[in-house]
């Protein structure tokens, strides 16, 4: 073996023990921020459904809800360590199931170690088809004085650890907000008469699904 090919091969031997020594300490990062990630271990956030201010939900012929919401909901972040990026978030309505306001999307937001954030939105529906029995099982909820309305959030987060960012996971929330009729109009016997709507005090814990 030449002078020249026994320097080439020591080359590449140490091209390799340096990949090697890379690798092992990439490997050696991920760990570790796997470690802290698994010690510190996220709680999901918590939702409360603080009120609801109706100023339209009523029925047209032949089966056309039309639904004006404004909610007021709070999330707090329970951990001590562990900051929550809110990417894209939407909230909207439903109605046994059935979708019944467009989703109102919520700013980008930041919730530091154990904050409090609110939002406000409003949430619409106009003359939005519902199936012919659910029209009817609005009708008699109306008859009882109570329909219950299901506010969701549904959106991304990422758990933020010192500088370390995690990929984003599915954020679903179910708020469940009770109605008050009087006959076939929302009774403001139930709540707060507000302008033209009517505003329930609700102060209701929500189903969080991370």
């Amino acid at each position: 073996m030449t002078a020249c090919g026994h320097h080439h091969d020591h080359r590449k031997k140490l091209y390799h023990k340096i990949g090697a020594a890379l690798v092992a300490l990439i490997l050696l990062v991920l760990l570790i921020i796997l470690l802290v990630f698994l010690i510190l271990r996220p709680t999901k956030p918590k939702f409360i459904l603080i009120d609801a201010t109706v100023y339209a939900f009523n029925v047209s012929a032949p089966n056309f809800l039309t639904t004006t919401l404004q909610v007021t909901l709070s999330s707090r972040n329970p951990n001590d360590r562990v900051g929550v990026f809110y990417d894209r978030v939407d909230v909207y309505a439903t109605y046994r199931g059935q979708q019944i306001t467009l989703p109102t999307t919520l700013p980008p937001t930041y919730q530091g170690h154990k904050d409090v954030n609110v939002w406000s939105p409003f949430v619409y529906g106009n003359a939005v088809p519902v199936a012919p029995y659910l029209a009817a099982a609005l009708g008699e909820d109306q008859v009882v004085g109570r329909v219950l309305v299901n506010v969701k959030v549904d959106g991304r987060v990422r758990w933020k650890v010192g500088t370390w960012v995690s990929g984003r996971y599915h954020l679903y929330v179910n708020c469940p907000a009770y109605i008050v009729f009087g006959g076939d109009k929302v009774n403001s016997g139930g709540g707060i008469a507000v302008g033209s709507g009517v505003k329930f005090q609700l102060v209701q814990s929500c189903l969080v699904d991370v």
